[in-house]
């Protein structure tokens, strides 16, 4: 049972009726930070609409290749050989995840990762929406020295017992996060709610299963030594401009990506240099066209694209236009 914490807000006599009805409190831990990189350990607090604990559920994963940085979560290939695969778990994690809100720390790595095991399942995870208590926490300006959920769970006075662990991590997480749902309900602050995309479209590339090192198989791991690599080819045409509302895409365009996309962003990438444009990493004065589906989502590249001016497009308007590009001028 969470309990109030000082620094809590007492529930408001009128509960916002547009605020959602259940949350999923959700901490995955990972091979690695990498699109190739796969859930080891996975945990999920189910909170009702003001933030009261229903239940909670733990499982370890089989990621079938090396476990990564034992040293940050503790997991060896011995102790991960036994656990089940994604895919054996997949069903009970959705019923986990069904119709609630995605709550997580950094919550656009937590379900990407999530996203993506759902796909190489041949799987949607049931899940619409998604909560970062980082942005929660902005919306409060919350007096924190930084966005680390250490520095969240020491403003509430929750107790971190063993970091880096699922099950601990979504516990912390849950028990920061119901005084912050008062508070904000309390402000009637807008909860920084994203839409979440599954992945309908996926490609995913071998990676080569290590051998185990000397300790516990994370002796192997070398970070970013092993994964291929991917490099973007430079764009063989010169920069023709922005793009127009109503007109064609035009080979050298510089077109960059922000947030979830149905098809997985590297495909789509691939498809935009095959088309002859250019594929950027960052938003600049120079960008043709920012390609997102959550134009309010407030992250850097949206920000810097309406400040400079950059058209915005999403994905199936920009899938649309991939069809017929308009070729560089000789």
């Amino acid at each position: 049972m969470l309990e109030d914490r000082a620094t809590a807000v007492s529930s408001p006599t009128q509960w916002p009726a547009v605020y959602p009805k259940g949350y999923a409190v959700v901490d995955v831990e990972t091979t690695g930070l990498a699109r190739d990189d796969r859930i080891i350990s996975a945990a999920v607090y189910r909170l009702d609409e003001r933030g009261e604990v229903e239940d909670h559920w733990y499982t370890l994963v089989n990621p079938e290749r090396d476990p990564g940085p034992v040293w940050i979560h503790g997991l060896t290939s011995e102790v991960l050989e036994g656990a089940p695969l994604f895919a054996d778990i997949a069903e009970e994690f959705a019923a986990r995840l069904d119709g609630r809100v995605l709550v997580a720390h950094n919550a656009v790595f937590d379900w990407q990762m999530i996203a993506r095991e759902y796909a190489r399942a041949k799987r949607e995870a049931p899940v619409r929406q998604r909560l970062c208590t980082i942005a929660l926490s902005k919306e409060l300006a919350l007096p924190l020295p930084n966005f680390k959920l250490e520095s969240l769970a020491a403003h509430y006075g929750v107790v971190q017992q063993r970091a880096h662990h699922a099950l601990d991590d979504a516990r912390v997480l849950a028990e920061a996060f119901r005084p912050s749902l008062h508070a904000a309900a309390a402000g009637g602050v807008r909860l920084p709610l994203l839409e979440c995309r599954p992945l309908t479209e996926w490609s995913d590339r071998p990676v080569p299963r290590q051998s185990s090192g000397g300790y516990g198989g994370y002796g192997a791991y070398q970070p970013n030594s092993w994964r291929p690599a991917r490099k973007k080819p430079a764009c063989p045409y010169p920069n023709p401009g922005r793009y127009e509302d109503g007109k064609r895409l035009k080979q050298g365009m510089r077109v960059a990506f922000s947030g979830d996309t149905s098809v997985d962003r590297e495909l789509l990438e691939d498809r935009a240099t095959e088309a002859g444009l250019h594929v950027a990493s960052s938003i600049s004065r120079l960008t043709s066209l920012l390609v997102t589906n959550d134009p309010d989502s407030g992250t850097s590249k949206v920000v810097k694209a309406r400040q400079f001016g950059t058209p915005v497009l999403d994905e199936a308007a920009f899938g649309q236009l991939l069809r017929d590009v308009e070729p560089a001028d000789e």
